[in-house]
């Protein structure tokens, strides 16, 4: 029997093509969502659960951290913070502070209760917003961190597929593994059509248009590509 891979799926694209390398791969996944109290988070579970349809995926968990929403700090959670419509210096407001160490946190758990040896993350260091917690080290630390927190017999592993790969590659990639990416959600602010104006609309946008292909998901305007931002 193959393996089992749990696969944090976020409803976006980057979590979409990292949920197609896993499959592609053979393992057998178990889809995890985390809601954070982020602004589209009903968008987001919708996305989630359609990419788990498209795959078959039967063994799901929906998370609920809401207290990250009460802790604060970031544009996705706090609604009176605005939504950067432009790219800056350092690391940007929509940053949420440690959020991918609890994401893991309760994949490493999940794994460790079903018999899972992988944890699936599409974090990308090379197209992404400088977030502390998508960098390669990050992940090797916390790899270390699982080894010394869990049974002596247990061997997890986190995997990202994507970490070096720009917004593009990341594209085409998913093309290439007939990811449906026509069911991902990428946008910050809006849940019935994407904005194109927030920081992660503009780097999808910018992917798409550099893979030479159009973005399959609606947009305010009928944005398509880099030349409409």
């Amino acid at each position: 029997m193959s393996e089992k891979a749990v696969v944090l799926v976020s409803g976006g694209m980057d979590s979409c093509v990292c949920a197609a390398v896993a499959a592609e791969k053979g393992y057998r996944l178990a889809f995890l969502h985390v809601t954070y109290g982020q602004r589209t988070a009903a968008r987001e579970r919708r996305a989630f659960e359609e990419i788990a349809e498209f795959y078959q995926v039967r063994e799901r968990l929906v998370a609920d951290i809401g207290y990250l929403k009460e802790i604060g700090g970031s544009a996705l959670t706090d609604e009176t913070i605005p939504v950067p419509q432009e790219e800056g210096g350092g690391i940007p407001i929509t940053y949420v502070p440690f959020r991918n160490a609890h994401l893991l946190a309760i994949a490493t758990s999940w794994a460790e209760v079903i018999g899972a040896s992988r944890i699936f993350i599409g974090a990308s260091e090379v197209d992404f917003s400088g977030y502390p917690d998508c960098r390669a080290s990050f992940f090797e630390a916390f790899n270390r961190v699982i080894e010394e927190g869990t049974r002596p017999e247990t061997k997890i592993v986190i995997t990202t597929p994507l970490i070096r790969l720009d917004k593009a590659g990341i594209v085409r990639l998913g093309l290439r593994l007939k990811a449906p990416l026509h069911l991902t959600w990428s946008c910050y602010e809006r849940q019935d059509l994407a904005c194109g104006r927030c920081e992660s609309c503009r780097l999808r946008l910018k992917g798409f248009a550099k893979a030479g292909v159009k973005d399959p998901i609606a947009y305010v305007g009928g944005l398509s590509g880099e030349k409409d931002i």
